[in-house]
């Protein structure tokens, strides 16, 4: 009977199912690695616990389910010192300690058995607790530490614990330093260890669990908030975990992954359309997918600006977007349990101007728009309320609020309030909003020199710290690259048009400064030479610069007398053919043939 109720047809080649499929997953590889090489190193006893963090929809759990797929296969599952991997998602509701204890648990013997039978679909199975401790029994050698697993599940039913949540955390790790094994966590959704509206705690007793070099805990959840600043960020957590962000994809990789899911859900996007795509979503995997399935669904292929423009609009007050951000700001809002001047306050900080949020407005706003009298005191705990759900940043050292980044949140913000606090008719909101969008100016006037930044920046950011060879910037010795602090885009500097640079890397005392030129038959003049001189200078003025490297790419070329002025004063340069050896070299895609 137990063999029948472990046996499948067709054995699957992953044990959690990823959600995002092959054909469009995009640049976490270097995650991928160093979560796997980590959790692998945590046989020699050298792995700390570690958290990734980032904003949501980043790909944290999608990364979680990826490195735990590798390290279930891709060991030899009976070797003794082999790593065993176990994932645990913490949920958002909570009925009371004996139920979490006993689904941790349950949860964690199911993933220990099933690697170590190399049998995925016990984690699938229907199985009560007699079935998967006989299981256990009957098919494995059962050591010592595992058996004490074994009879505490036993304990924990019979309800003979006196704290039941505390030894379920700390339980991995007592038989991992039993056996001198080595067993690896993967927690997600690690922020609801805390839920104060359900009166559930258990970081307190995480502090021993996490400490353990045979039983590392890799964490992540969905609010960035919460994770760092006050369950890692203090108290028994503090100091016990290695950060490692997860950053919004650069544009390079962004523009891939506009390519990947155009191809994938079958809609056609003109190419220098894709990084302008990956831009305006902020290089969030999710949101660039939604704009792409939207596109879809309403049978556009994204040619242009305003076609793209047309499809945020609808996107962003009915479709993927929506329902996805209205669910996270509905959620967030019933678990502080705040209605009505909480959402005032979310709405009036998202439509202020500039980045800084002034609570001395949003008290005026209050009055004027909801007759509501309320305090600068009130208004800012409301605040630091919102900013735990990761809808406002709050700078706790310096006591001020700013707005996120994330630009379509910000404006989903702004049409959620119209409708769901001011009371607006919906269909006339979007109704406006499509006009808005369609009225809009193109951001990107150069969208051939726009798409050459972004995979100039690209070949910066993945050589970082080496050597590219001269020869693909005419200059006789190989040119080193520093370690960027930031490498951006489109950067103005100050009014004027002389002062947006296209492409500023910043290095401490080394600045970079390039100039993109993508336009048919034309060549770059000595005009043009000359702007990105005055604009360096710019820049080594105000970034007080000693070192600065020019760097100008010209698809056709360049004019004679521009090459002359080049060289009088030290600037790289590359053509088409130059910048395709860049990539190659730094196995990046080349740049695609556009008429």
């Amino acid at each position: 009977m137990i063999s029948n109720i472990i046996m499948t047809q067709t054995a699957p080649n992953w044990v959690i199912k990823p959600l995002v499929a092959e054909e469009v997953y995009t640049d976490r590889q270097e995650f991928l690695d160093y979560l796997y090489h980590t959790a692998l190193k945590a046989k020699t006893r050298r792995t700390g616990s570690t958290v990734l963090l980032g904003q949501r929809r980043m790909g944290k759990t999608e990364l979680f389910k990826r490195v735990v797929n590798r390290l279930f296969f891709e060991q030899d599952h009976q070797a003794p010192q082999a790593v065993v991997p176990v994932y645990y998602s913490f949920p958002d509701t909570f009925e009371n300690r004996w139920d979490f204890s006993i689904k941790y648990v349950e949860n964690f013997i199911r993933w220990y058995v099933a690697f170590r039978l190399r049998q995925p679909e016990i984690l699938q199975a229907t199985l009560d607790y007699d079935e998967l401790i006989a299981i256990a029994r009957e098919k494995l050698s059962v050591t010592k530490g595992f058996q004490i697993a074994l009879n505490f599940l036993v304990s924990l039913q019979k309800q003979k614990i006196t704290i039941p949540e505390q030894e379920a955390l700390y339980l991995p790790r007592r038989v991992s330093d039993y056996d001198d094994s080595t067993i690896v966590m993967f927690l997600d959704e690690f922020q609801n260890t805390r839920l104060p509206q359900h009166n559930f705690d258990v970081v307190g007793y995480m502090q021993e669990a996490v400490e353990s070099p045979t039983c590392p805990h890799f964490v992540t959840g969905s609010s960035m908030s919460i994770l760092a600043r006050e369950i890692l960020g203090r108290g028994s957590l503090f100091g016990r975990f290695e950060s490692h962000p997860i950053e919004p994809l650069t544009g390079y990789w962004g523009t891939e992954l506009v390519r990947k899911a155009a191809s994938y859900y079958d809609t056609q996007i003109a190419e220098p359309m894709a990084p302008v795509i990956a831009e305006r979503c902020g290089g969030n995997p999710f949101y660039i997918t939604a704009l792409i399935k939207q596109a879809v669904k309403l049978n556009k292929p994204i040619s242009s600006e305003e076609i793209l423009n047309q499809i945020l609009a609808i996107d962003l007050s009915s479709g993927f977007i929506w329902s996805e951000l209205s669910d996270q700001v509905t959620r967030w809002l019933e678990r502080i349990n705040e209605y009505g001047i909480t959402k005032w306050i979310l709405y009036l900080s998202a439509i202020q101007e500039g980045e800084k949020i002034d609570l001395t407005q949003i008290q005026q706003a209050l009055l004027e728009r909801d007759y509501q009298t309320v305090s600068l005191e009130q208004i800012r705990e409301v605040l630091i309320k919102l900013s735990r759900g990761d809808l406002l940043d709050y700078l706790e050292l310096g006591n001020w609020f700013r707005k996120v980044k994330d630009p379509i949140l910000l404006e989903f913000l702004r049409i959620w309030g119209r409708i769901a606090v001011e009371g607006k008719n919906e269909a006339e909101v979007k109704d406006e909003l499509q006009q808005q969008y369609q009225s809009l100016q193109k951001r990107v006037s150069d969208l051939k020199g726009y798409l050459a930044e972004v995979y100039m920046a690209q070949i910066l950011f993945n050589a970082q710290e080496q050597t590219l060879p001269g020869a693909y910037f005419h200059v006789a010795e190989a040119v080193d690259i520093p370690g960027f602090n930031y490498i951006r885009l489109r950067e103005r500097l100050g009014p004027g048009a002389q002062t947006e640079i296209d492409l500023h890397g910043a290095a401490g005392i080394e600045q970079w400064v390039a100039e993109s030129k993508w336009r048919p038959q034309r060549k770059a003049s000595p005009k043009e030479i000359q702007q990105l001189l005055d604009k360096a200078e710019v820049v080594k003025k105000d970034r007080k610069a000693t070192i600065m490297r020019l760097w100008f790419f010209s698809y056709h070329g360049f004019a004679k007398a521009a090459l002359e002025l080049m060289s009088e004063h030290g600037i790289l340069w590359s053509t088409q053919e130059d910048l395709d050896g860049l990539l190659d070299y730094v196995k990046l895609r080349r740049l695609p043939e556009l008429s």
